[in-house]
C-alpha cells in the first residue's frame, strides 16, 4: 500500500470565537487532488497548517510523511513541498531567474544547482525569453507562471497550488491548466489544487475533498462522485416526436423535448439499447445520441444547497 501523501487526524484551529477547523480528519493518496469548499470552509487554514505557517490547537497533520508542527518537520517540508500561493509573492526589483534561483537556495540547493534548475523550470512554464526581465513589469499570466516555477524549482514530490488560474484570461488559464494537468498526470507529482473554479479541478484532478465549516462533507474520486444511476441522454431525432415519447414511456423511460428540439431521456438501463429499440419500433430516425454525465458543479451544489442537484441537472441539460 502506498503511504498517504497527506494525513489529517482531529485537526482543530480557531481564531478567537471562529472555529476554522473542527476535528478535521482525512487522508489523501498520492496523485492530483482538488480541495473544494465555500468561503470560510477552512481551506486556507488547512494549507497554512500543512506548511507549518500556523500551529494547530489540537490534532495532527502530516504531509509527505513530515510533521509541520515541529521545527525539524518544517525543514523537511521545505524540501518536499512546493507552494504556489494565491497572492503575489514576488521580490520587487528582481528578475525571474534571480527570484527562482534564490528560492531554490532557500530550499537547500547549491548555488550552481539552483541556477541550473531555475533555467529549467522557467523554460517549462514558458518564461524562457523573459527570464532576465524585472518581474515587476510582468503581466498577471506571467506572474502566475513565475509563481509556479518557484514552487517547482527544487523538484518537490508534493505541490500545494492555491488558485493557480486566478486573474488569468482564457488563453492564460488554458496554458496554466495544461501545466497543472501535466504535473499531476504525466510528471508524477502529488498535488493539492485549491480552486473555486470547479471545471479547473475537474480538468486536472483525479480525486476531490470538500470542506464545510472545518469538516469533510464529501471525498472521493471525481468519476465516482459524478456517476449517476442509469443514464441521462440527449437525443436528436427526425420523425414523429409524440410517437417517440410514447414509445419511451411504454418502456419505462422518461423523455422531454427541450427548447432546441432535442430530447432529454432518462433511463435506468446502463446502455442506450432501449432507446434504439424505441426508435426502430416507432419509425423514428436517430440523428445523435449523447450520454450526459453529472458535473462536479452538480455535486458541489447538491452538497451545499437543498434541491440544487435538480436545478443544476435541468440547467446543464438545457445548455447541452
Amino acid at each position: 500500500m502506498t503511504a498517504p501523501i497527506v494525513s489529517i487526524r482531529g485537526l482543530e484551529k480557531s481564531y478567537g470565537d471562529v472555529r476554522a477547523l473542527d476535528g478535521l480528519t482525512f487522508e489523501l493518496e498520492p496523485g492530483p487532488v482538488g480541495l473544494l469548499g465555500p468561503n470560510g470552509a477552512g481551506k486556507t487554514t488547512l494549507i497554512k497548517l500543512l506548511l507549518g505557517l500556523l500551529a494547530p490547537d489540537a490534532g495532527t497533520a502530516r504531509i509527505a510523511g513530515h510533521d509541520p508542527a515541529t521545527s525539524a518537520g518544517r525543514m523537511r517540508v521545505r524540501g518536499s513541498v512546493g507552494y504556489m500561493p494565491e497572492g503575489d509573492c514576488l521580490i520587487p526589483g528582481t528578475s525571474a531567474v534571480e527570484l527562482v534561483a534564490t528560492l531554490a537556495r532557500l530550499s537547500g540547493l547549491s548555488r550552481d544547482d539552483a541556477r541550473s534548475r531555475a533555467h529549467e523550470v522557467l523554460d517549462y512554464v514558458g518564461l524562457d525569453e523573459s527570464r532576465y526581465r524585472d518581474c515587476d513589469g510582468y503581466s498577471t499570466g506571467m506572474k502566475q507562471r513565475l509563481k509556479l516555477a518557484q514552487a517547482l524549482v527544487h523538484d518537490p514530490p508534493v505541490l500545494l497550488l492555491d488558485e493557480p488560474t486566478n486573474g488569468l484570461d482564457p488563453r492564460g488559464r488554458r496554458h496554466m491548466l495544461d501545466l497543472v494537468h501535466d504535473l499531476g498526470w504525466n510528471q508524477g507529482k502529488s498535488l493539492l489544487l485549491c480552486s473555486h473554479l470547479l471545471p479547473d479541478v475537474e480538468r486536472c484532478c483525479r480525486d476531490v475533498v470538500v470542506l464545510q465549516k472545518g469538516r469533510v462533507v464529501s471525498q472521493g474520486s471525481i468519476a465516482e462522485l459524478t456517476r449517476t444511476e442509469g443514464l441521462r441522454v440527449t437525443v436528436k431525432i427526425a420523425g414523429d416526436g409524440a410517437a417517440f415519447e410514447a414509445g419511451l414511456a411504454a418502456r419505462g423511460m422518461h423523455g422531454t423535448m427541450r427548447a432546441d428540439g432535442a430530447w432529454s431521456v432518462e433511463t435506468r438501463d446502463t446502455d442506450c439499447d432501449p432507446i434504439f429499440a424505441v426508435a426502430l419500433e416507432r419509425g423514428v430516425r436517430l440523428l445523435s445520441v449523447e450520454p450526459v454525465r453529472s458535473s462536479l458543479e452538480d455535486v458541489f451544489l447538491a452538497t451545499f444547497e437543498p434541491d440544487a442537484r435538480a436545478r443544476a441537472h435541468s440547467t446543464s441539460e438545457a445548455s447541452t
